[in-house]
């Protein structure tokens, strides 16, 4: 079996192309694997890199090294491919999927994670030809992760500061917007502060909406926040952010589904696990088993 270390230059707050590799090689010329080290040079890289070692049909183990949307790009290139398995190596900021595990310290730990089990994974699947294996959302959340980077770029802004001027600037913008969203047939019309699809449970650093959602369970998990006044709106996404939505039933409405469809009045913001999309209607669906993900032996989650 080939292991294939796919490294993202571009993910965290540095490059650690020169730290992955030394580790990498350690740890596998150690026990004499048949591996390679291959770094992205630009978007989609992973993702064409990936498919690329699945597709020549040998069985293959895939480790995204760097953050989220490295994750995302190589479960992008091999999902549909039972001869491959997918891992993180994290170096993003984030690193919120792996969360979802008893111990995601151990990810860091190649050791480890070289004798990783494997399970089948249920994604996210977006129209035709997007993917997520974490959460997706639209919405105010979404707004504010998409001007997150051109505030990055000003001088002496921080990451956590270009997150507070990006949430003042859609402060005042606007909270919520109109949005028809259809969950399994059922249809809800009406102005949303944000729609959140769940397989996994961590996103954007530190929000934890559904703490109980299993990315192996068949089920999308769906919370819809309703529309609020910019007076309220800390108070009730601070409940989302800690996975309290049962605190405010009037406010933010839980369902377990298969399929949902999100209809704008105009082309909105929607969030693939860090990945960016402009769209009037999308289509999210679950994937059963979709993708075959590696961990460290041993954990649980």
């Amino acid at each position: 079996m080939k292991h294939l270390f796919i490294i993202n230059p571009a993910a965290g707050k540095y490059d650690h192309t020169g730290e992955f590799t030394q580790k990498i090689r350690e740890a596998c010329d150690k026990r004499c694997l048949a591996y390679e080290i291959l770094v992205s040079r630009a978007p989609g890289d992973c993702t064409r890199i990936a498919q690329a070692a699945a597709a020549t049909g040998d069985p293959v183990r895939i480790y995204a090294c760097g953050g989220d949307g490295t994750l995302n790009e190589v479960v992008n290139g091999a999902v549909g491919y039972r001869n491959a398995a997918v891992t993180h190596f994290p170096g993003g900021s984030g690193n919120d999927f792996i969360k979802i595990f008893s111990d995601p310290a151990a990810f860091s730990d190649l050791g480890r994670l070289l004798d990783g089990d494997v399970a089948s994974f249920d994604l996210i699947r977006c129209g035709q030809d997007h993917y997520a294996l974490n959460i997706c959302s639209i919405g105010f959340d979404a707004r504010i992760g998409t001007s997150i980077g051109k505030y990055k770029r000003l001088p002496l802004v921080s990451g956590s500061g270009a997150y507070l001027l990006s949430t003042g600037v859609n402060l005042v913008k606007g909270v919520h917007r109109h949005y028809t969203v259809e969950i399994d047939g059922e249809v809800y019309d009406g102005r949303q502060t944000l729609i959140c699809i769940a397989n996994g449970r961590w996103y954007g650093g530190g929000f934890n909406p559904v703490p109980e959602a299993q990315p192996d369970d068949g089920l999308l998990e769906v919370l819809l926040v309703k529309d609020v006044s910019r007076a309220t709106v800390a108070s009730v996404v601070g409940k989302y952010k800690k996975g309290q939505y049962a605190q405010l039933p009037e406010l933010i409405r839980h369902f377990q589904c298969k399929r949902v469809v999100v209809r704008c009045d105009e082309k909105s913001e929607v969030n693939l696990d860090g990945e960016l999309l402009m769209r009037t209607e999308t289509t999210f669906e679950v994937a059963p088993n979709a993708i075959r993900f590696f961990y460290p032996k041993g954990l649980t989650y």
